[in-house]
């Protein structure tokens, strides 16, 4: 199977809007690049479930997460439409398969639901949700999950645990896609995240260099045979920073600028350089397992970046 690619879309959490400050000109800058997937062969946007910048908090626009993936699935046809990832404890689980069934409809069957246990203290702080321990946060999402999938595949739903409760619930229309929308469950926690992967997940979604990555694929088929799940029946996706030049050199200029929209060093997780260069770690990440790649641009806002990437590798990978 060749490498798929997807692209993490600008929606204000990494300073990625920052300047443009009429927000409806920014939502306008989202749909050109939701456009330019659709056209040059990307497999997936993914949008970020974020209340402010996470680097600082600042005044720049940031888009709420579900909303506006449901107008990116209207204003697209054919790539999917993803979160990378919903904060679980921002919604009830209950409520978000609901929404997420509706979404399916809303995209004639091109939805991915993902999911995390949620990290960002600021986020909670400020809206007003408590923020547990990170324990506690997965196993509210080892409940949640077990709720949506139930929601998707049972006529009612009945549920007691320690944190959520449902009872009878009906949920009307499941969606599109057979026998159920996918999930992605993110994140590379080896004793809890991907063991919840490994039972409940379609897909996963680790974060690091090729080296990591590879153990990190290697730990969750520990838990599948654990489980008695099939590896390979998991769609395995990586998230990579991305910057593409003429030369190294040229690429390796901006990487000052972008360490302070992503809050540190972006190397170690990044394809930066030449297309030749790019092309060699590209080569590393599939060799260490993965089967799509997630680019976050340098600058996101750069349709051109995004362009370019896909002349150079989307067609030569099919």
């Amino acid at each position: 199977m060749s490498l798929k690619y997807s692209i993490f879309f600008p929606m204000g959490g990494l300073m990625d809007l920052t300047g443009i400050k009429d927000p409806v000109e920014a939502y306008e800058t989202l749909t050109r690049m939701a456009h330019t997937a659709d056209e040059y062969g990307y497999e997936s946007i993914w949008v970020a479930d974020h209340f402010h910048a996470i680097a600082q908090p600042t005044q720049e626009v940031t888009f709420e997460c579900w909303t506006t993936a449901a107008a990116l699935a209207r204003d697209t046809k054919r790539v999917r439409i993803g979160q990378m990832v919903t904060g679980n404890s921002y919604r009830n689980p209950a409520l978000q398969a609901k929404m997420a069934s509706t979404l399916d409809v809303i995209s004639h069957g091109r939805f991915t639901f993902g999911i995390g246990a949620g990290w960002y203290e600021p986020d909670y702080r400020a809206y007003g949700y408590e923020y547990p321990d990170g324990p506690e946060r997965l196993r509210r999402l080892r409940e949640a999950v077990q709720i949506i999938r139930a929601m998707w595949t049972q006529e009612e739903t009945t549920f007691e645990g320690n944190y959520y409760q449902v009872h009878g619930a009906m949920n009307r229309p499941k969606g599109v896609q057979q026998p159920h929308i996918p999930m992605l469950i993110a994140g590379g926690g080896e004793q809890v995240t991907l063991k919840l992967v490994a039972q409940y997940g379609d897909i996963c979604n680790v974060f690091g260099d090729p080296a990591t990555v590879e153990h990190k694929f290697a730990v969750l088929k520990a838990h599948c045979e654990a489980v008695g799940r099939d590896y390979h029946s998991i769609h395995r996706t990586v998230q990579v920073g991305c910057r593409i030049a003429n030369t190294d050199e040229q690429a390796q200029a901006t990487i000052p600028d972008w360490a302070k929209s992503m809050g540190g060093d972006p190397r170690p997780f990044a394809l930066i350089g030449s297309p030749e260069t790019i092309r060699q770690r590209i080569a590393a990440y599939e060799a260490a397992g993965a089967q799509e790649l997630t680019l976050i641009f340098d600058d996101m806002m750069q349709i051109d970046m995004a362009r370019r990437f896909a002349r150079e590798f989307i067609n030569i990978a099919g």
